[in-house]
């Protein structure tokens, strides 16, 4: 088992971070490579693949999880539920091949709430933003 399915209860086809690059109480930083074998590209879309938004999200709130793990923040027998999304914005498309690096920040840890807001870049460029709100919940 990898470390990063040490961290997430997320598997393979919905796993979308490959490795934490840095992580502290100030920010995580996370990198996931979409390959060309992504099971959305068959309809999103069919002959200009691109990564849907939604999943982008999901992209860089399972890499805010996956810092807070590694932190020892969440315990191993926490989920986490996305709960609401906020302030999202759309800066440029992401296709098969990029890397994304997500750059995550906490706005607010309770032993209930994660409230974390994100960057997703491809190179120096945004791709996308957002903040959200995951609830804490045990399995």
């Amino acid at each position: 088992m990898s470390e990063i399915e040490n961290l997430l209860p997320h598997r393979k086809p919905f796993l979308f971070v490959d490795d934490i690059i840095e992580t502290n109480e100030e920010k995580i930083i996370a990198e996931h490579i979409f390959s060309e074998e992504e099971f959305f590209f068959k309809g999103h879309f069919p002959g200009y693949p691109l990564v849907p938004g939604v999943i982008l999200i999901e992209t860089m709130a399972q890499s805010g999880g996956a810092g807070l793990r590694k932190q020892g923040i969440l315990g191993q027998s926490a989920l986490f539920f996305l709960a609401s999304v906020d302030k999202v914005k759309f800066r440029r498309q992401v296709r098969p091949g990029d890397k994304v690096r997500s750059e995550i920040s906490n706005l607010r840890l309770s032993p209930k709430m994660i409230k974390q807001a994100g960057k997703a870049y491809v190179g120096d460029e945004l791709a996308a933003e957002a903040e959200w709100m995951c609830i804490i919940g045990a399995q």
